[in-house]
C-alpha cells in the first residue's frame, strides 16, 4: 500500500511506529503527546498501554527493547524527569530492541508548568536526538530512529512540540515492515549495571556518540539550502525551519535532522564561506553553545527569545534585528482578535464545591496537577503552591514542621487527584502516615485523568464494577499505610462536606477526606437542571462564588437589579448552587409547577 493521509504529528508517530514494525509502546498521558498512545491503540499488531507513572511506563518498554522488540514510549517533557532514574542507566547499556523515547516539549508553556528544553537529555544522557519539521518528517524520524537505535545500540530521542504534535500535514502511508522480536539475549555485562560492569560502559558510550557524530556529518535527512549571493547561514532545526520558509530571507540555510551529537565537522565546512552564522533555536541555545565551544563564531540568542513559541513574528523580529531582512522584507497578516476565555472548571465538576469550603476556610492549601490545578486561578486562587505531580504531599509536610517550630497554628491542607495519587503521591503519603504534624489531605477521587482526555486510573473501576475492570480502593491503600483518620464524603452534599473538612482541619496530626464524585464531564453526569426563581432571590451572588460555568448575573423584566440566573443548557443538575442559596431561590427544574 502507498497512500496518503492527513495526519497530526501525534498520528504521525503512530502510524511511523506501525510501519516499522513496531511492537510494544508504553505512555503516561500528558499534554501534548497524549494522541500517541491513543492512535496507536487502533493497530492491533502493537501491544499499547497506559503506564502508572512516565518511570514505569519507560521501564515497560524498556524491558520490551531487552527482549528484542521495536518499541516506544511517549510522554511530555516534564515526564522525562519522573523516567530520568531509569533512563540515565538504560543510556548505558547495549540497545537490543529499537527503542524510541518520544518527548513533546512545550515552547510557550501552553499547558506545563515549566519549558524545559529536552534537547539537552541527548547531552545528558549521551542520546542521539530527533527534530523533525513537519508530520511527514515525524514519520519518517520514527523510522529512522528505530534504525538508528537498533545501529547503534542507543535509545534514541524524537522531540516534537505542542504545536508540532497538534498541527495536520500530508503524509506517505505504507504497508508495516514485520520486524520480530528476537527475545532476551543474557549478558550481565550490558545489562547489569553495576560496577564495574557500568564502569567500561562509559567507554561504550563515548564511542558510540563519537560514531554518531560522524554519521550526522552526512546524515542524508539533514538540509541544506544555498543562498550564492549571500554572506549569511542560518542553522535551524524543528518547526521554526517552516516558518522560516515562508519569510523567504536571503540566506542559506542548514536544517539539521539530527540535533545532538551535532555534525561539527560538516558545519566547521560550511561556515569558512559566510560572515554571518546565525543560530535558530526554540528555547536553550544549545546548538549555539556548543558550536562556539568548537570555536565557531555563530549567534542566536542575540536575536532570538530563550523563551515562548517562535511564531512568524519572533522569527521575523529575530531575522530584522540580525540585518537579513527589513522589516518591510514580508507582510504579516495579524489574526483578527479572538475573545479570550477564562480556563474554569466544568459544569458539575466535583472538585468546585470543595474549593469553594477551602477558600471560604482560608486554609493554606498546597496544590497539584492535574484539572484541580485551576484552582490557582480567579475566583478560587485556593492552590498557594503548585509545582509538580505529588509536590503537594511532601510540601504540606515540609511546611507543617516549620509551623510547629515558629508555634504557627494555621490549618494545612493538600489536594490531590486520584490519577496523581498513584502516580507519584503515595510515597508522600506514606511519609506523612510517619508523622505527627497536622495536615489534612484531600484525595479528589473523580475515578479518571481528567485533564488529558480521561485516561483510566486504578479507582476507574470502581465506577464501572459490571465490567470487571481493575481497581484500587483509595480508602483501603490508606488503611495498609497505618492511617486511621480517613473520611469519605459526597461533596455534593455541600453542607455535610464542610462540616467533616472544617473538623478535619482541627483535628490534630493527619487526617485524611477522599471526595467520591466522578468527573461530570467524562462520566456524562446530567441530572435536572436547576432554575432560579427571579422573586426569591436577593442577588447576594453566593452561588456566582460557586464559580459554576451555567450561573451569571440577569437583568430579569420588569427588575431593576440584576439576579442569578442558570442556563439550563449547561447546567447538569450537581445542586450545589441551591445548596449555598440561603433563602431557597434555587430549584430543580424536576419540581418545578406551572
Amino acid at each position: 500500500m502507498n497512500n496518503k493521509a492527513v495526519l497530526t504529528g501525534n498520528e504521525a508517530v503512530s502510524r511511523g511506529f506501525w510501519e516499522a514494525g513496531g511492537f510494544v509502546a508504553s505512555s503516561y498521558p500528558g499534554s501534548p503527546t497524549v494522541d500517541i498512545l491513543e492512535s496507536l491503540k487502533k493497530y492491533d499488531d502493537i501491544d499499547s498501554e497506559w503506564a502508572t507513572n512516565e518511570k514505569v511506563a519507560f521501564e515497560i518498554a524498556m524491558g520490551a527493547s531487552f527482549a528484542g522488540a521495536r518499541t516506544l514510549v511517549s510522554m511530555k517533557h516534564v515526564g522525562v524527569n519522573i523516567a530520568s532514574d531509569p533512563f540515565m542507566t538504560f543510556t548505558e547499556t547495549e540497545t537490543n530492541g529499537g527503542f524510541l523515547l518520544v518527548v513533546g516539549d512545550d515552547p510557550g508553556l501552553t499547558s506545563s508548568q515549566n519549558e524545559q528544553d529536552s534537547r539537552f537529555w541527548g547531552k545528558f544522557a549521551n542520546v542521539p536526538v530527533l527534530d523533525p519539521s513537519t508530520p511527514q518528517e515525524v514519520k519518517d524520524f520514527t523510522i529512522k530512529g528505530l534504525e538508528l537505535s537498533e545501529n547503534f545500540h542507543t535509545p534514541v530521542l524524537l522531540r516534537l512540540t505542542s504545536r508540532l504534535c497538534h498541527c495536520r500535514g500530508v503524509v506517505e502511508l505504507f504497508d508495516r515492515n514485520e520486524v520480530k522480536p528476537y527475545g532476551f539475549k543474557e549478558d550481565q555485562n550490558k545489562y547489569c549495571m553495576l560496577p564495574p560492569y557500568s564502569n567500561a560502559q562509559q567507554y561504550f558510550m563515548k564511542e558510540r556518540m563519537e560514531k554518531l557524530e560522524n554519521l550526522n556529518n552526512d546524515f542524508s535527512l539533514n538540509v541544506f539550502e544555498e543562498a550564492t549571493d549571500s554572506d549569511t547561514l542560518i542553522i535551524t532545526s524543528g518547526m521554526p525551519y517552516e516558518i522560516l520558509k515562508e519569510l523567504s530571507p536571503n540566506a542559506s540555510i542548514l536544517k539539521l535532522a539530527m540535533v545532538w551529537p551535532l555534525p561539527i565537522k560538516k558545519i566547521k565546512d560550511l561556515v569558512y564561506k559566510y560572515n554571518k552564522v546565525i543560530v535558530m533555536e526554540e528555547m536553550m541555545p544549545l546548538i549555539e553553545e556548543t558550536l562556539k565551544i568548537h570555536g565557531i563564531s555563530a549567534e542566536g540568542k542575540a536575536y532570538f527569545p530563550f523563551t515562548g513559541e517562535f511564531t512568524v513574528k519572533t522569527i521575523e523580529d529575530g531575522l530584522v534585528k540580525s540585518g537579513v531582512i527589513n522589516s518591510s522584507s514580508k507582510e504579516i497578516i495579524e489574526k483578527a482578535s479572538v475573545p479570550s476565555r477564562t480556563p474554569m472548571l466544568c459544569a458539575g465538576c466535583p472538585h468546585r464545591p470543595i474549593y469553594s469550603i477551602l477558600k471560604a476556610a482560608k486554609a493554606v492549601v498546597m496544590g497539584d496537577i492535574g484539572c484541580y490545578s485551576l484552582a490557582v486561578q480567579e475566583p478560587f486562587q485556593v492552590h498557594k503552591t503548585n509545582i509538580s505531580m505529588g509536590a503537594s504531599l511532601g510540601s504540606a509536610l515540609g511546611m507543617a514542621k516549620v509551623y510547629r517550630k515558629m508555634a504557627i497554628n494555621k490549618p494545612i491542607v493538600a489536594t490531590i487527584g486520584d490519577g496523581t495519587f498513584f502516580h507519584s503521591g503515595m510515597t508522600g503519603i506514606v511519609q506523612l502516615a510517619q508523622s505527627k504534624e497536622n495536615v489534612t489531605v484531600i484525595v479528589l477521587d473523580n475515578r479518571t485523568t481528567a485533564m488529558t482526555g480521561g485516561q483510566l486510573t486504578p479507582t476507574t473501576g470502581d465506577y464501572f464494577k459490571e465490567e470487571n475492570l481493575y481497581s484500587l480502593n483509595i480508602s483501603e491503600v490508606l488503611h495498609s499505610f497505618g492511617i486511621t483518620d480517613i473520611t469519605e464524603v459526597d461533596q455534593f452534599k455541600y453542607k455535610e462536606t464542610k462540616e467533616i473538612i472544617l473538623a478535619a482541619m482541627k483535628r490534630e496530626g493527619l487526617s485524611v477526606i477522599i471526595a467520591t464524585r466522578p468527573c461530570a464531564l467524562n462520566y456524562k453526569v446530567k441530572e435536572p437542571h436547576f432554575y432560579v426563581d427571579e422573586n426569591i432571590c436577593i442577588g447576594c451572588r453566593s452561588c456566582i462564588k460557586v464559580n459554576c460555568p451555567p450561573i451569571s448575573m440577569k437583568l430579569y423584566e420588569g427588575k431593576t437589579k440584576k439576579n442569578s440566573f442558570i442556563d439550563p443548557d449547561m447546567c447538569v443538575g450537581c445542586s450545589v448552587c441551591s445548596q449555598v442559596c440561603p433563602v431557597g431561590a434555587i430549584k430543580r427544574s424536576s419540581e418545578k409547577t406551572e
